[in-house]
């Protein structure tokens, strides 16, 4: 149970469903409701998409270029640590300062449909949900069960993105973005201790076994 709760906050952490409704709000100014509600659908279709490849593939990927699992862990926990920081520090999302004209994509127009960029890459399936489900989901240390686990959470928290989305409106009145902020910050922190955690735990493992 433990294990899923820890899951549970490092990717809601990384996805981050809140710190995501500015992000929808802007670029999807120029829209009607019920365009704001397909925008909202597609960027949770493609968002979750992207981390089920990375889930199912990422390990692969690893094994591939024949990377120890001490190794990617320390690595990709100073990344999580590093995304962290910029979640603290600075916008933990892309700029939301988008004008009208740069949400609309007109037909033929090479701009990508904003629903799939930004929104669902780099806002929800960020580098660091990324990296944090390859983490989560590595066969050295979970098996085929662990992993479904965890695709259910992902899954779990994209809904959860998609619910906050189409309450984009209500919840922002409620907040403001001043609380989204600050909320998307808080999440920062905890996400610097996991990042912490798995570090140190990489380091530790390295000692004791001797292998990277």
């Amino acid at each position: 149970m433990q294990d899923l709760v820890e899951r549970f906050v490092t990717l809601w952490v990384v996805i981050d469903p809140i710190g995501t409704i500015p992000v929808f709000v802007a670029v999807t100014a120029g829209l009607d409701a019920a365009g704001r509600r397909s925008a909202a659908l597609l960027a949770t279709l493609v968002s979750a998409g992207v981390l089920l490849f990375f889930l199912i593939c990422g390990q692969l990927l690893i094994d591939a270029l024949d990377i120890g699992l001490n190794s990617f862990q320390f690595a990709g926990g100073i990344i999580l640590f590093l995304f962290a920081l910029t979640m603290i520090f600075g916008d933990s999302k892309p700029d939301t300062d988008l004008k009208q004209s740069e949400t609309e994509t007109p037909a033929g127009s090479d701009k990508p449909n904003p629903a799939i960029f930004p929104l669902a890459v780099p806002s929800l399936a960020s580098p660091g949900a990324m990296l944090a489900i390859v983490l989560l989901t590595d066969n050295n240390r979970f098996g085929v069960i662990d992993q479904g686990l965890t695709a259910l959470v992902m899954l779990g928290v994209l809904l959860a993105a998609y619910i906050c989305m189409r309450l984009a409106d209500p919840i922002i009145r409620l907040i403001g973005h001043s609380g989204s902020a600050i909320v998307s910050r808080v999440m920062g922190m905890i996400l610097a201790s996991v990042a912490a955690n798995s570090v140190l735990s990489a380091v530790l493992n390295i000692v004791e076994t001797g292998t990277l």
